[in-house]
């Protein structure tokens, strides 16, 4: 679990990522749920952890961001917690990005960047949480979210804000260094480099599993891996569903509705004409005048188009609105009082002088209303449902919105609620294991991003408009499995763990027979009743990185010196190798020109990162930053549970 977020916030993801995501969305909107956002926008007081600039960082929303974090990586690691979190040094990482955004932020409005109302508009609107049942932005949704979780829109258009002025400042960066031949040829060396070498393998399944454990050893076993046996949280989910299908019955199309329809879309289903045109467009008279001479000389749009340095397009089955808005309104009338082939043009266009060919003519017959029938059937249907659906939705809104129990809400609306058992995050019941159900997946997204106690809440399950009403029942808290209903599992992991300790002393044997000189094929054969195994390594670095799942016996083999020996554990667990390096050859890069061009590509790209951190870093000096580790400790304490307040 600390090696989890020891990984995330030293990759080089982790490093950049800030700079070019909108950090603010991608934390509090997380798998589509808005509720990390609390405390984030701006809402909650506290006293400052850093100043960058003008713009404070409180506590506050240092202390939210952490728990935004921890309850992420829950998501995908079940055992996360706040205590890990802090072992591993994230606070602190998660403060650098704050700061460096910031900075980068406040750099860009100090040169006179801006971000537009609309800009930010637009972000909030994308929100996919933020869409109601018709898959449009839901104002009364945004409101009623803002005042649950206690936020701001002056707060969360400010976070957005600064976030979009990091973004513009540093994404052009990003992979746009050029790295030179010379630079490139050293790493260019290093992947092409041979090595030879030789692994030997002692499998743990080939000893002895030893006399029975006695209760005392099994107890000590169990409480010194109580992690291996660590549930993760649970959750019990109430849910009603509320699908299109439900509504299908209401909103059948009636003969009044179908014939207003027909009616007022009456010129849509008239006889019209389609015209398919070629067309060019040149920026002055004279060029104009030349190309159409050579098409009515015979050549055709296309090849007079590509000898003067342009490109013809072809507009498709257009009625002459559609050729008008697509190209303009005098090309359209030409274009629809010429025959079948005729080249029109020179003609003015807003951009510049357009050459045009007629392609094709297509006469579209009338359609009677019988003819058309199943279409505006399945269209009013559609719009119909679409409404019924939202005026739901609406009212289950307001009844939850005016304190409406789950149940209160399932019985006025008429629905069938459901339950499920204690389930993780992942839609797993831990004491009957099975495939999770997928349709629940959204539902519990938002139930693990809820608080115990918090009142029912309104789920999207679709694109089609269905959603669902859900309430969290009982919460269970993460704790290892009690040994009396495990004693078989603990027994087998103890037999196991020591076949495994006595592997690796004879691995630790044959390592020291070999570096006294003996060969490892004869030191392997202190392993016994014919165990140990030796295969002989060869391969180029290069080979290694095109492995999708690359041998560890061959990745420690370039880990290592020549004429050096290493033991490490397989990744499996199956058992030990002992990797004996012998021998290594170097090749001159000069050889295999695509190995270079391969490697001044990859550290380009690795360049314009680098080049992105310094110059948020060259941001943060010019902006100036105060910190106080005063206040950071204090929040340390308290998210340790070890007391502590930022009043």
């Amino acid at each position: 679990m600390l090696s989890f977020f020891r990984r995330v916030i030293n990759s080089r993801v982790g490093i950049v990522v800030t700079f070019i995501v909108l950090g603010v969305i991608a934390l509090a909107f997380a798998a589509g749920d808005v509720s990390n956002l609390a405390g984030s926008a701006g809402g909650l007081g506290g006293n400052d952890v850093a100043k960058v600039g003008s713009e404070e960082i409180t506590v506050g929303e240092l202390r939210q961001r952490a728990t935004d974090e921890v309850a992420a990586a829950r998501r995908t690691q079940p055992t996360a917690d706040m205590a890990a979190y802090l072992q591993a040094g994230a606070l602190e990482q998660a403060l650098d990005r704050m700061i460096a955004a910031t900075s980068l932020a406040v750099f860009g409005r100090d040169q006179g960047m801006v971000v537009s109302k609309r800009l930010v508009d637009g972000q909030i609107a994308s929100i996919p949480a933020l869409q109601g049942p018709t898959g449009k932005f839901d104002e009364n949704l945004y409101r009623r979210i803002l005042a649950e979780r206690r936020l701001t829109d002056a707060g969360i258009r400010k976070d957005i804000a600064l976030e979009l002025l990091a973004q513009q400042l540093t994404a052009p960066t990003v992979g746009a260094s050029l790295i030179g031949e010379q630079v490139a040829r050293p790493y260019a060396a290093l992947l092409l480099e041979r090595r030879q070498g030789q692994a030997g393998f002692i499998p743990t399944a080939a000893l002895p599993a030893g006399p029975a454990p006695m209760a005392a050893e099994l107890q000590t076993f169990y409480a010194r891996n109580l992690s291996r046996y660590r549930l993760p949280e649970r959750r019990s989910l109430r849910y009603a569903l509320v699908t299109p299908e439900q509504v299908r019955a209401s909103v059948t199309p009636t003969e009044a509705e179908i014939a207003q329809a027909y009616q007022q879309n009456r010129a849509t289903y008239q006889a019209s004409e389609k015209r398919t045109v070629s067309q060019v467009i040149v920026a002055d008279k004279a060029g104009a005048d030349a190309l159409a001479a050579r098409v009515r000389g015979g050549a055709s749009l296309q090849d007079a188009a590509r000898a003067a340095g342009l490109e013809a397009a072809t507009l498709t089955s257009l009625d002459k609105a559609a050729l008008a808005a697509q190209s303009s309104p005098a090309v359209a009338d030409a274009a629809f009082a010429a025959q079948r082939g005729a080249v029109i043009g020179p003609i003015r266009s807003p951009l510049g002088f357009a050459v045009a060919r007629v392609d094709a003519v297509e006469q579209v017959a009338a359609r009677t209303l019988d003819q058309v029938r199943p279409a505006l059937v399945a269209e009013i249907a559609q719009r119909k449902g679409t409404d019924a659906l939202a005026t739901l939705y609406d009212k289950i809104d307001d009844g939850l919105g005016g304190g409406a129990t789950f149940d209160e809400a399932v019985k006025d609306a008429k629905l069938q609620p459901r339950s499920t058992p204690a389930l993780t995050a992942e839609g797993i019941d831990p004491t009957a294991p099975g495939q999770p159900d997928p349709a629940l997946r959204p539902l519990l997204a938002a139930a693990f991003s809820a608080a115990e106690g918090d009142a029912p809440q309104l789920v999207q399950t679709g694109a089609d408009g269905g959603f669902a009403i859900i309430a969290v029942g009982q919460v269970t808290p993460a704790a290892p499995r009690p040994l009396a209903d495990i004693r078989d599992r603990v027994t087998a992991d103890l037999i196991a763990d020591r076949k495994r300790q006595a592997a690796r002393r004879i691995a630790a044997q044959v390592l020291a027979a070999v570096n006294k000189g003996t060969p490892l094929s004869q030191a392997m054969a202190i392993a016994g009743n014919g165990s140990g195994q030796v295969r002989t390594l060869a391969g180029t670095r290069a080979d290694l990185s095109r492995q999708q799942s690359p041998d560890p016996a061959m990745a420690t083999l370039f880990s290592i010196t020549p004429r050096s020996t290493r033991v490490l554990e397989a990744p499996d667990g199956s058992g030990w190798l002992v990797v004996r390096l012998d021998a290594t050859q170097q090749v001159d890069p000069a050889s295999n020109p695509a190995a270079i061009a391969g490697v001044r590509r990859d550290l380009g790209r690795l360049t314009g990162n680098e080049f992105v951190q310094q110059f948020a870093r060259a941001a943060r000096m010019q902006v100036g930053v105060k910190t106080d580790a005063g206040a950071m400790a204090k929040l340390k304490a308290e998210l340790a549970g070890q007391g502590g307040s930022d009043n």
